[in-house]
C-alpha cells in the first residue's frame, strides 16, 4: 500500500496529476494505492492505470520542478507492456485523462478476453530466446498454445498460452538448458494470440483517441524500432496486445539511436536490473522517491 503517496505527499504538481487521473476514471483511483484493499488494487483494470499514474507523476515532478524539457534532455522514450502507454503519455502523445481511460480498458479487456484458469505464463530463467521459442513450438505441437510473450534480457524469457501448454514448455526448457519455470501470478496470458479479443477491443478504443505528435520518438516494443508517426502508434499497441515484448532488442537499439543515459520513473528498478544485465555500457537511472527526483534533477 501507499503507492505514489510520498510523491503527493511530496509534490504538489504530483497531487493534482493522481486527481486528474480519478476525475478521469470516475474512481478514487489514488485512495486505493494508497489505502488499498491490495485485492481491488491488483486486478488488472486498477492495477494498469496505478503503475503508469506513479510514473507520470515522477515525469510532471522532473518537468514542473526540475526544468525538464523533452525536447533537449530526451533522445526518446520506451515502456515495457503498460508502460508503452505511460512512454507516450511522458512523450506528450497522448492526453493524461486519455492515458488513464485507455489502461483501465485495456486492463479489463485483458481480464474478459481469455476466462480464470485458462491461460498460463511461465518465466523461464537462464534460456536464450531461440532455446524458449523452440520449447514452445514443442509445447504447442502437442496440443494448444505456448509462445514467448516477453523477451526480457538474456536469460530471461516469459511463454504464455494456454495452461497445459505452457507447463510443457517450461519442461521442454529445462531439457534446453532452463534453470527454472516459474509459474507467473497472472490473471490471464497476456502477448499472446489468446488475447485477440483484448486486441479487438483496444482497436476500437484507439479508433477514437486523438495521437498527437510526440516530443520525441518511441521505441516500440514490436518491432524495437523507434517511431514518431501518430497512426503506426495505434496500429502497433493494438498488435502489441497479442505480440511479443521486444525487450532485450529494444534496449540493444539504444546506444546506436544516440543513448547514453536510461532512466526509469518507477517500477522499482524492475527495467533498471534488466538494462544491467542487457547493456552494461548503458548507464541506468531508477527513480522511485522524492529523493530520488531531487538528485536526478540536479544532473539536467
Amino acid at each position: 500500500m501507499g503507492m505514489g503517496r510520498s510523491l503527493a505527499d511530496g509534490f504538489s504538481c504530483a497531487r493534482e496529476m493522481f486527481e486528474e487521473i480519478d476525475d478521469a476514471l470516475k474512481q478514487k483511483l489514488s485512495r486505493l494505492m494508497w489505502e488499498g484493499p491490495e485485492e481491488e488494487l491488483i486486478l488488472t483494470e486498477n492495477a494498469q492505470p496505478a503503475i503508469m499514474a506513479v510514473s507520470l507523476a515522477i515525469v510532471r515532478v522532473l518537468e514542473r520542478e526540475g526544468g525538464l524539457d523533452f525536447s533537449r534532455h530526451v533522445r526518446l522514450v520506451a515502456g515495457h507492456s503498460l508502460g508503452e502507454y505511460s512512454a507516450l503519455g511522458a512523450a506528450g502523445s497522448f492526453a493524461l485523462s486519455d492515458v488513464a481511460r485507455l489502461l483501465k480498458r485495456r486492463g479489463l479487456a485483458m481480464q474478459r478476453a481469455v476466462a480464470p484458469g485458462v491461460g498460463a505464463m511461465s518465466a523461464l530463467l537462464g534460456i536464450e530466446v531461440s532455446d524458449a521459442e523452440a520449447a514452445a513450438v514443442e509445447a504447442s505441437a502437442q496440443g494448444g498454445v505456448c509462445v514467448v510473450a516477453n523477451d526480457n534480457a538474456p536469460g530471461q524469457v516469459v511463454v504464455s498460452g494456454t495452461k497445459e501448454a505452457v507447463e510443457r514448455a517450461g519442461e521442454f526448457a529445462k531439457g534446453k538448458g532452463a534453470k527454472r519455470a516459474i509459474p507467473l501470478s497472472v490473471s490471464a496470458p497476456f502477448h499472446s494470440p489468446m488475447m485477440q479479443p483484448a486486441a479487438d477491443e483496444m482497436r476500437e478504443a484507439l479508433a477514437s483517441v486523438i495521437i498527437r505528435p510526440l516530443a520525441v520518438p518511441i521505441v516500440a516494443n514490436v518491432t524495437a524500432e523507434e517511431t514518431c508517426e501518430p497512426e503506426t502508434i495505434r496500429r502497433l499497441l493494438v498488435e502489441q496486445v497479442t505480440s511479443r515484448v521486444r525487450w532485450r532488442e529494444s534496449v540493444l537499439s539504444f546506444r546506436r539511436l544516440g543513448v547514453d543515459t536510461t532512466v526509469e520513473a518507477g517500477g522499482n528498478k524492475v527495467l533498471t536490473g534488466m538494462i544491467k544485465r542487457i547493456d552494461r555500457e548503458l548507464f541506468p537511472v531508477a527513480l522511485d522517491t522524492p529523493d530520488d527526483i531531487e538528485s536526478f534533477a540536479k544532473m539536467l
